[in-house]
C-alpha cells in the first residue's frame, strides 16, 4: 500500500474512525500544530548532547503522539477510542513536566527580562519549539473554545510544555556542551 492514497485530493483528511473532516478543520489545526512541535522537538533533541535534555525531550515527544491521538478523534468516538486501549492525556503527564520545571529551577537556573534565542544551538532549537508549542497551545484553545475539546488536560500540558521548554533553554544556554 501507497503511502500516496490520494484521499486527500480534495481537500480532506482522515480522522480516527475513518470519519473525514477539511484539511483546514479546527482539529486538524490542532494536531497537526502539536505535530509540528513533535518534529520541532526532535530538531532539539538531535542538536542537544546532554542525556539530561535528550531523555527529557524524548519522553515528551512519546507523549505527544497520545495528545495528538486524542486530538485527532472526534469527542462522540472518545469512549471507543479509550476502550480500544488507547491513552488519553491526564494528570500524570503534566505531572513530568512539572518534575521537570522543579528540576531546573532547583539548579538556580533562572532569569530575568526577555530571553534573546540563538546562545548556543540547542538553546534556540528549543526556544523554536517553545514558540511552535504556544501556536500548537492556540489551535488547542480554538477547539476548546468551540466546543470541540473535551480534555482539557490537553491545555494544561501544552501551557506546562512551553514553560518547561523555555527552562530547558535557559539551561541549555548555561551549558558549554549543550
Amino acid at each position: 500500500m501507497s503511502i500516496a492514497t490520494k484521499t486527500g485530493d480534495n481537500g480532506t483528511t482522515g480522522l480516527m474512525y475513518n470519519r473525514r473532516v477539511s484539511k483546514c478543520h479546527p482539529r486538524v489545526e490542532a494536531y497537526g500544530g502539536v505535530d509540528e512541535l513533535n518534529a520541532a522537538l526532535g530538531l532539539a533533541r538531535a542538536s542537544a548532547r546532554p542525556p539530561f535534555l535528550r531523555d527529557h525531550l524524548l519522553a515528551i515527544q512519546k507523549d505527544l503522539v497520545t495528545l495528538m491521538g486524542e486530538l485527532a478523534t472526534q469527542p462522540e468516538d472518545l469512549v471507543r477510542y479509550a476502550k480500544d486501549g488507547f491513552v488519553l492525556t491526564g494528570p500524570a503527564m503534566t505531572a513530568k513536566l512539572d518534575q521537570i520545571v522543579q528540576g531546573i529551577e532547583a539548579k538556580k537556573i533562572s532569569f530575568q527580562g526577555w530571553a534573546t534565542p540563538g546562545e548556543n544551538a540547542t538553546s534556540a532549537a528549543l526556544d523554536f519549539a517553545r514558540t511552535v508549542c504556544r501556536r500548537a497551545e492556540r489551535r488547542v484553545c480554538a477547539l476548546h473554545e468551540d466546543k470541540q475539546l473535551q480534555n482539557t488536560e490537553i491545555l494544561l500540558f501544552l501551557n506546562r510544555l512551553s514553560d518547561a521548554l523555555w527552562l530547558m533553554a535557559r539551561w541549555a544556554e548555561s551549558q558549554n556542551d549543550a
